[in-house]
């Protein structure tokens, strides 16, 4: 393969050889504090309180994707687990943007709908994002738990969580895709955690 097509196959490849090396390092240094992420979401649910996602752009998508895997199943048939986006209701989102401010779309939604015992999980590739931070100090002042998704050097977001993971990347791109294999793992061990007897590890299909 010679020429545009070597030079676009070099490309792509770099981008899959440094997403798999961001991830085991990632795994590598943050594992105890995944497990204990996990532990905190497992917890959380056998109480019947709620985790509630959110941030912005891709991180946004993110959020919404991981809260349907609760709410839905992620691989084993099990109940419904209690999860919320705080991105997807735009009558919401605008309202509070267009009144009040847009750093506080995610703050006013956690002072209406979190409870004490809910977990947050606030997701900012830079740990720097105005709104994805007040989110959060609305959540301590009404004693939710919070969990921390970013990369880099964690920014304010690693300091304000009760849990900080944190991607060793400044690649915005390099860090959404280890945030979402993060929240394909508490999945994991929330499916076994909650499945239904009798049901096995690939035991149910998904569809596309």
């Amino acid at each position: 393969m010679g020429g545009a097509a070597g030079e676009e196959a070099a490309v792509i490849a770099a981008c899959f050889e440094e997403s798999a090396a961001v991830k085991r390092a990632f795994a590598v240094e943050a594992l105890p504090r995944l497990v204990a992420a996990a532990e905190m979401t497992v917890e959380t649910l056998r109480r019947g309180a709620t985790l509630l996602f959110f941030g912005n752009g891709g991180s946004a998508a993110d959020a919404q994707h991981l809260a349907a895997e609760f709410v839905n199943r992620f691989r084993l048939e099990r109940a419904p687990l209690a999860a919320l986006a705080l991105t997807t209701d735009t009558s919401a989102l605008t309202a509070i943007g267009n009144d009040r401010d847009f750093g506080e779309i995610f703050a006013r939604q956690v002072e209406a709908l979190g409870k004490p015992g809910d977990l947050v999980f606030a997701l900012s590739t830079s740990g720097k994002s105005r709104n994805v931070l007040r989110g959060v100090e609305a959540a301590r002042a009404r004693g939710l738990k919070t969990v921390g998704l970013t990369g880099g050097d964690g920014g304010r977001l690693a300091a304000l969580v009760d849990l900080a993971l944190v991607v060793p990347s400044r690649s915005a791109a390099r860090i959404q895709e280890v945030h979402i294999t993060i929240g394909h793992a508490l999945c994991e061990i929330v499916d076994r955690a909650f499945a239904r007897p009798g049901t096995t590890s690939g035991a149910t299909g998904r569809r596309p």
